[in-house]
């Protein structure tokens, strides 16, 4: 192994929490962020930020901060964007990350210059022009929704027609008709605002899901049901019951039905698009046929007019500085060990690569943690870093949990929470006895 530090690309919650993970373990390494500060996609201010002015979490606060960095002055159960991007810097305080960091960077190249040990070649840009070093290793966290999966409809849109990372504020609806097409956590927030500050707004949805409200019994729902693990079979029972005591029937609002089992794609947390519909603000269309000017015609032989349309249709994986074949890809995802570790190299990570269902940034957290440990454990020769190289070596697959996760870009790195969380700490522990 070159005697060099290692890279570490992204300064949002994953680079914050490898950065964190790496200098507690000692691993040298320094950071590039193209931002002027850290937050990622948090800062609605950033470069490539995807975030919009009304945006909340849509897990609760408690479920999803670091365990050991409480949101302490941060009262709201679902936190703001602006409430985040301070946590975030504060985090960054705390732990000292900042002069790990090269800000305003943009990493524009990476090349291993051989086999693992070799070291790799990393190119970026900055106000000063471009240059080039020569790493340990690459850790790659510049997350997972910054590049938008934009769809192509038959036909020409007379109006705007935008992808949802550009939509920044409700005042864009203004005087128009609005049509937002995906009815994933994000498509409902945006149309709910078009509900308040548009003429009109239509939901055009491909396929059905199932909703979830932020509160049930006065609480945030995700932090109903303490430690209990129930079998998922059961778990669906109970939680199917507890939705319909909550949110009715979708279906009889005009939302098409789910075709697919609770927890086999990420569920919807919001019941203001239901309650929109309900009061008629709110109207579901199937899928767009073709479009003619401002009219879209829809596939079950409707159309309506539109001056805006937004098309919530997710992001899809974006490495650029990368050959995708060093990333061992598989479908729409790289094919990693627990999502991040290469099969064979040993200094290309790919963190935060991960997403399921309460995950967390504490889940997180521990994939970050698990990989600084490897890495100190490959340098200090311990036998639980090498029994973990050959056991990535040997072959995988993506930790599910039994979950038939349906056929989508953004599930292809979708994990079964409890078992993927059980994986990756069972080889913190087996590291951390080890000395590592």
């Amino acid at each position: 192994m070159i005697d060099a530090p290692y890279a570490l690309i992204g300064a949002g919650p994953m680079g914050l929490a490898t950065a964190k993970t790496l200098i507690q373990q000692g691993v040298r390494f320094e950071g590039f962020e193209l931002h002027s500060d850290v937050g990622g996609l948090w800062d609605i201010d950033g470069p490539r930020s995807t975030m919009y002015e009304t945006a909340h979490l849509i897990s609760s606060r408690t479920t999803t901060q670091f365990t050991d960095f409480p949101m302490k002055d941060v009262r709201a159960d679902y936190p703001s964007h602006r409430e985040l991007k301070r946590y975030f810097h504060t985090f960054a305080d705390h732990f000292d990350i900042r002069r790990h960091y090269r800000f305003g960077a943009e990493v524009i190249g990476a090349e291993p210059l051989g086999e693992t040990g070799d070291g790799w070649r990393l190119r970026w840009r900055d106000a000063d022009g471009e240059h080039e070093g020569v790493y340990a290793g690459i850790l790659i966290a510049n997350g997972t929704l910054s590049e938008p999966n934009m769809p192509t409809f038959p036909g020409t849109f007379g109006g705007a027609l935008i992808h949802s990372s550009a939509y920044r504020s409700p005042t864009q609806f203004a005087g128009k008709r609005v049509l937002v097409i995906g009815a994933g956590n994000s498509g409902c927030d945006i149309a709910v605002d078009a509900v308040h500050h548009g003429i009109s707004c239509d939901l055009s949805m491909r396929r059905g899901y199932h909703f979830v409200p932020k509160y049930i019994f006065g609480k945030p729902a995700d932090t109903l049901g303490g430690k209990l693990r129930p079998p998922m079979a059961i778990k669906r029972r109970i939680d199917g019951m507890i939705l319909r005591w909550f949110v009715g029937d979708p279906q009889r609002l005009g939302f098409p039905a789910p075709d697919h089992a609770l927890y086999e794609s990420h569920p919807i947390v919001n019941s203001l698009v239901i309650f929109h519909a309900g009061h008629g603000d709110l109207t579901v269309r199937p899928d767009i046929a073709r479009m003619e000017g401002h009219t879209v015609h829809f596939t079950d032989g409707t159309a309506a007019e539109y001056d805006l349309i937004v098309a919530a249709t997710g992001y899809l994986l974006h490495y650029p500085f990368i050959d995708p074949a060093l990333l061992n890809w598989r479908g729409s995802a790289p094919h990693l060990f627990l999502n991040c570790m290469h099969p064979v190299r040993d200094d290309l990570f790919v963190m935060g690569m991960v997403e399921a269902s309460g995950l967390g940034w504490q889940g997180r957290h521990e994939q970050a943690e698990m990989v600084a440990r490897y890495l100190r454990g490959l340098k200090d020769g311990t036998a639980a870093a090498k029994a973990l190289k050959a056991e990535k070596a040997a072959g995988f697959e993506r930790i599910t949990g039994g979950m038939k996760y349906i056929d989508l870009p953004r599930m292809a790195y979708y994990v079964e929470k409890h078992a993927y969380r059980s994986a990756v700490t069972g080889r913190i522990a087996a590291l951390t006895k080890d000395g590592a």
